[in-house]
C-alpha cells in the first residue's frame, strides 16, 4: 500500500509539476507575442485601471488577441516589474512584443506631441492650428479672443502679437489654454527683456508699441540678417513722423478681402491699418514676431535709409532718398519681367 501511495504521489507530482511547467511556458510565451498596432497610434491609460482592465483595454484596440486577455494578468504575477504601469498616454511606435509593450506602459515614459507655431502668422491662423492639433483638448472653442485675452491674463483685447513662436510639447489630453499660457508667458518675457535693454532714443513709448513695430518687420523680411536693417528703416520714418507706408499693415486691415493682390483703391482707403494713409503705428501688431524681430526692433541698425523694395533675391535694396528708391522700383521690375519672361 505505501509504495502504491509514493507511486500516486510520485504521478501527481509530475502532473503538478508538468501542469506548471506547461502553464509558465504558456506565460513565458505571452511575453514574447507580437502586438499589432498603426503607425504614430497612441494608448491613452487611465489612472485605478486593473491589470483585467488593462487586457480588455488591449483587446478593444485591438493590440492584442482575446486569447492573451485572460493570460495577461497571470503574465503581470510571474513577473511583477511589469505589472506596474502608470497612467498616461504612450506611443506604440517601436513596441513589438507583449513584454515591449509592459516595460513601456511601467516607465512611464509618455508621448510627448509637438505643434509649430510659425512666425508671422495671425491668431486667427494660429488658433484654427490648435483647433485641429492631435490629443490636444479644446477647451477655447466657444470663446472670443477678448475672453482668450482675458483667461491669459492679457491686458489687452486683441492677441495679435502676443504668443511667441516656437515648437511647443504637449501631452495627449492636456489643453489649448494651458499651451497657449506658456506661449503667452514666453512672449511677455521676450518683450518685457528687449524693452528693458533697448537701445536708447527710440520713439516708441512703450512696450507694445515695441511688440506691432516688430510684427512689421516679421512681415517685411524672412532674413534673420536683415531685419535690423528693415528696422532702421521704420525707425528713421517714425523719428521724423514720416508715415511708414508698408503693405503688410494695409493686408491686415482688409482682412478677409485680401485676395492676394493690393490695389490703388485699397491703399487709398482709410482703415486703422492702412500706414499709407494714418500717422505712426497702427493700434496692434498685425502677426506674431519671432524673438529675432523684437530684438531687431530694440537694437536697430543705425543707417541713413528711409526706403527699402525687394531686389529680386530674397532680400531687399535699401535707399536714402525717393529718388534712389525709385531707381531701385525701376530695377526691381526689370527683374520681375526678366523672370516672368523666362518662365514663359
Amino acid at each position: 500500500m505505501l509504495k502504491k501511495l509514493l507511486i500516486s504521489l510520485g504521478l501527481l507530482a509530475v502532473i503538478v509539476a508538468g501542469g506548471l511547467f506547461f502553464g509558465y511556458k504558456k506565460l513565458t510565451d505571452l511575453a514574447k507575442h507580437p502586438i499589432t498596432h498603426q503607425p504614430e497610434q497612441l494608448f491613452i491609460l487611465e489612472k485605478g485601471t486593473s491589470s483585467q482592465k488593462l487586457a480588455i483595454l488591449l483587446e478593444e484596440q485591438g493590440i492584442i488577441t482575446h486569447d492573451d486577455v485572460k493570460l495577461l494578468p497571470y503574465l503581470m504575477r510571474l513577473y511583477p516589474e511589469l505589472g506596474k504601469f502608470k497612467a498616461g498616454a504612450y506611443s506604440l511606435t517601436g513596441l513589438n512584443t507583449v513584454k515591449d509593450l509592459l516595460q513601456h506602459l511601467s516607465s512611464g515614459k509618455e508621448v510627448q506631441l509637438n505643434v509649430q507655431l510659425i512666425e508671422g502668422r495671425t491668431f486667427k491662423i494660429w488658433r484654427e492650428q490648435l483647433s485641429q492639433a492631435n490629443y490636444l483638448a479644446q477647451t477655447l472653442k466657444d470663446k472670443s479672443e477678448k475672453e482668450i485675452a482675458e483667461l491669459l491674463g492679457s491686458p489687452y483685447e486683441k492677441l495679435e502679437g502676443w504668443i511667441a513662436p516656437d515648437t511647443y510639447s504637449y501631452t495627449p489630453n492636456s489643453t489649448d489654454l494651458a499651451l497657449l499660457k506658456r506661449a503667452y508667458e514666453k512672449q511677455k518675457n521676450i518683450l518685457e527683456q528687449a524693452w528693458q535693454n533697448r537701445a536708447e532714443n527710440l520713439p516708441l513709448a512703450n512696450p507694445y508699441e515695441m511688440l506691432i513695430l516688430a510684427s512689421i518687420v516679421e512681415k517685411e523680411t524672412g532674413i534673420t540678417s536683415e531685419r535690423p536693417q528693415v528696422a532702421s528703416v521704420f525707425i528713421n520714418r517714425l523719428r521724423i513722423k514720416m508715415r511708414l507706408q508698408t503693405d503688410p499693415t494695409v493686408i491686415y486691415g482688409m482682412g478677409d478681402r485680401y485676395d492676394g493682390n493690393i490695389r490703388r483703391k485699397d491703399l487709398n482707403e482709410v482703415t486703422p491699418y492702412n500706414t499709407y494713409q494714418i500717422d505712426g503705428l497702427p493700434p496692434t501688431p498685425i502677426a506674431m514676431p519671432s524673438k529675432a524681430s523684437i530684438e531687431a526692433v530694440a537694437h536697430p541698425d543705425n543707417t541713413p535709409y528711409f526706403y527699402f523694395v525687394a531686389d529680386g533675391t530674397g532680400g531687399h535694396k535699401f535707399s536714402r532718398t525717393l529718388s534712389e528708391h525709385n531707381q531701385a522700383v525701376r530695377e526691381w521690375i526689370q527683374i520681375e519681367r526678366k523672370r516672368k519672361n523666362e518662365q514663359k
